[in-house]
This record gives structure tokens, sequence and C-alpha cells, in this order.
């Protein structure tokens, strides 16, 4: 667990998701869903049974390349940053990264001290050597953040998204440890 302070003097906690959490996850995701467009869903797409994510969310935590931080202010999800890996031999040492954090929150630092929890989480977990994500290629803001922590373009999916009648092409972006 670690804690921050953001530029009010309020005290965020980062801390890893447990099945207690299940049902403010799947909620956070609901909503942020329809604060932005940067995301793979929207507004209450993010669908899940509530059995089935207390288990997703405790094999993640079994898992020892996987991991899934909550950031919480005043008992309240306002981010979330994950990697998920494959259990299989071949792909186990590469992790996709996702994050997210409340609109109302954005700009003050909580999505940098998710990642930077992330990637000092990987390095010490003795598996992970590859950190990818995927991110629209007009997400400027979080692209800035992601090379400043030395993510790498890989590549870009084209037209791989389409909202409000226009198709968005992606960045594949990857941190080598």
């Amino acid at each position: 667990m670690k804690k921050f302070h953001l530029n009010d003097d309020h005290e965020v906690m980062i801390k890893e998701a447990t099945k207690e959490y299940a049902q403010q996850i799947i909620d956070f995701y609901n909503v942020v869903g329809g604060e932005t467009d940067f995301l793979s869903y929207g507004k209450n797409e993010f669908n899940r049974n509530m059995e089935e994510y207390k288990e997703f969310v405790e094999s993640t935590r079994l898992e020892q390349n996987s991991i899934i931080l909550l950031a919480i202010l005043q008992d309240e999800i306002i981010g979330i940053g994950s990697i998920n890996s494959s259990q299989k031999q071949r792909m186990k040492h590469v992790g996709t990264l996702g994050i997210v954090v409340s609109k109302k929150l954005i700009g003050q630092g909580i999505g940098r001290k998710l990642m930077e929890q992330l990637i000092h989480w990987a390095i010490s977990n003795g598996i992970t050597k590859k950190i990818s994500l995927v991110t629209r290629e007009d997400n400027t803001h979080a692209i800035e953040l992601y090379e400043k922590l030395g993510f790498e373009k890989e590549g870009i999916i084209k037209k791989d998204s389409f909202i409000n009648g226009t198709y968005y092409n992606t960045f594949v972006m990857a941190l080598f440890l």
C-alpha cells in the first residue's frame, strides 16, 4: 500500500484490489466509460456478473504476473491500474497494462502514480519483461505520460474503434524491462 497527497492535500491510497471491491470496480468502470471516448467501452457497458468478477479479481491476485491496483480517495475508487498477463509459458513475460482515472481528477498525477507502481511491481515480480498497452492515437495527454515513463510506439492498428460515426486508429506501445 502506498499513499500520496493531491494538490488540495487530500490523501490518496494505492492498494491491490481484493474481491470485496468487485462491485465498486464494476460501478467505477461503468461511470468512467461515459466520461471519455478513449476507453474500449462506454457508459454502463462494463457488464460483468458480480460473482464471476469477484472470482476474476481473486484469481488475478493469485497470479505472480498480474495485478489490479486501486487509487482510493475517501473510500471511493478514483483510479484503477492493472497489468494482466497470460499464464502460458510462451507469453507470461508480457503484461498488458490498463489504466483509467476519474475525469474530475485527471491531471493531478494519479495516473502517473498508478503507472509508476505498476512498473515497479512488474520489475520486481521476476517474470514480466515487457509491458504492452494500447491507446488511441489522438490521446496525446496519455501518450506523453507513457513516453515519459519509457514506453515506445511499436505499431498502429488502423480503424480500430468506431465512435459516433468516426473511425480511430490505435497505437500499440511497450516498455521493455
